[in-house]
């Protein structure tokens, strides 16, 4: 079979190289693969809203109903039967607690309750780590979580993904303060389970700081490395304006780079 010169890749008869046929097997696996990758999120994630709501957010419904007095009138009858009348109660309790919480007042008295705490050995060393836990999730510094790095890890010439929990801290600090400037504690997830890990304490020089946001490490985490977020050089974008500069007429570059210059 010949090639026709007016057409290339493509013979008198046809084109030269033929598409590969897919299967019908091949094709109902394939359709039945991208209908789980699009079903299997949004059936967990209903799943656990589900779940949570009927779940937890029903208990914790139930329990402030149940604590609030009944008067027996119309209005009390009423709100002891209304969807999310506890949870929102709940919500506004938490509010104010936290608002006392924050005046010299408020402190005052948390200050008696953590040493009421403090004085039965158990219940201390309960209060202390669930005080430590929720104190280190919910009052983090503006940087926590923000930033996706790479690190040499386990050893030289490997490198690992880790996202950049903050400075180091109290006595981390003080001990390791001659290894280097801005210590910085980093948290390295294991793959693909990131809710456990390694946490390092490193110079900050020795890593390097990725754009990507937590979120896209978290896809590159859970796939293995398979999905990878989209990137462009700085390089690889200067030569795309160069070659838009080449290519397109000054009047054209001109009104994309300052406007038509009106009004």
């Amino acid at each position: 079979m010949t090639e026709d010169k007016d057409n290339p890749g493509h013979g008198a008869d046809g084109p030269l190289i033929q598409p590969k046929k897919v299967g019908v097997w091949s094709g109902l696996r394939s359709s039945f693969l991208a209908g789980v990758v699009v079903a299997a999120p949004v059936g967990i994630t209903i799943a656990l809203v589900y779940w949570f709501v009927t779940g937890p957010m029903a208990k914790l419904d139930a329990f402030v109903k149940n604590t609030l007095p009944d008067g027996g009138t119309s209005i009390e009858s009423f709100l002891q039967v209304l969807p999310g009348f506890g949870v929102l109660i709940a919500f506004v309790a938490l509010v104010l607690l936290g608002a006392i919480a924050k005046n010299f007042v408020g402190r005052s008295f948390l200050r008696v309750g953590e040493r009421l705490f403090d004085s039965v050995p158990v219940v201390r060393n309960l209060y202390r780590f669930f005080k430590n836990v929720f104190e280190t999730a919910l009052q983090q510094s503006d940087r926590s979580f923000k930033e996706v790095a790479l690190i040499e890890y386990p050893r030289a010439g490997v490198w690992a993904m880790a996202f950049v929990v903050g400075k180091a801290k109290g006595e981390v600090h003080a001990l390791l303060d001659d290894q280097g400037k801005d210590l910085t504690a980093l948290f390295i997830p294991t793959v693909p389970n990131p809710t456990s890990g390694f946490l390092l304490f490193v110079p900050r020089e020795k890593i390097r700081v990725l754009s990507m946001s937590v979120e896209d490490a978290a896809k590159v985490i859970f796939s293995l490395g398979l999905v990878a977020p989209e990137f462009q050089s700085p390089e690889d974008a200067v030569k795309k304006l160069e070659e838009i500069a080449a290519t397109a007429p000054k009047d054209t570059l001109r009104s994309r780079l300052f406007g038509n210059g009106k009004g």
